[in-house]
């Protein structure tokens, strides 16, 4: 099922709404689609690299509104519809432990995580579950999902089509250059305080919301 939605998602691309399409599949995969848009980001730039960094803007702010609904489902609904989502999603293992790290850590390891591979719906549904700050739930997600989609339209804007082989190579390891400026500060804070260690340690042996 999950490769037919992926190629039933690819296929918008060439669609005459193809923008349309990108803002509600970046909208909903913040909160509960299956499916990262990044593919279908990447190929919207590709077939016109002028408008890239149009379709990241777009891309961005759709994630972050669709975020809102993954926070409302976490913060209201984790009882009646938001456990059953994670265990259709496949994340009830890695809920208690995300809960736990955005607990201790909030803005910073949000950030970090949510411009990484790691289900950005994940981290939304758990924001809302832990009560984190609105504020700064939009900011941090604002800046974690700048940096997951606005690497690919600049880099498409600027270098065009022959970007996309070096994207397909090595955009995971470009997006880690940007999280290691974005968290070097708080990293080298938490280092220097023997608090990161204390929390990786305490938080990487939750395996329930109980433990919490």
């Amino acid at each position: 099922m999950l490769r037919g939605l992926y190629n039933w998602t690819i296929e918008k691309a060439a669609h005459p709404h193809a923008t349309w399409w990108l803002a509600l599949f970046c909208f909903v995969e913040a909160s509960f689609f299956p499916v990262p848009p990044h593919p279908l980001l990447g190929l919207m730039c590709l077939a016109e690299p002028k408008r890239a960094i149009r379709f990241a803007v777009i891309a961005t702010l759709s994630s972050v509104a669709g975020g809102l609904l993954g926070y409302a489902i976490g913060w209201g609904l984790y009882d009646t519809i938001g456990e059953q989502l994670l265990g259709w999603l496949g994340l009830t293992e890695s809920f208690p432990k995300a809960a736990c790290y955005l607990r201790e850590s909030g803005f910073w390891i949000f950030v970090a995580k949510g411009a990484t591979p790691i289900p950005f719906k994940l981290l939304t549904i758990t924001a809302g579950f832990i009560g984190m700050g609105l504020g700064m739930f939009l900011v941090a997600s604002l800046v974690s999902r700048s940096i997951s989609f606005m690497i690919v339209g600049v880099l498409f804007r600027l270098f065009g089509a022959p970007i996309k082989r070096f994207i397909d190579k090595y955009l995971l390891l470009v997006t880690a250059a940007f999280i290691v400026l974005v968290f070097a500060g708080f990293a080298a804070i938490t280092l220097l305080s023997g608090e990161g260690d204390a929390t990786s340690d305490r938080c990487a042996q939750v395996t329930s919301i109980a433990q919490l």
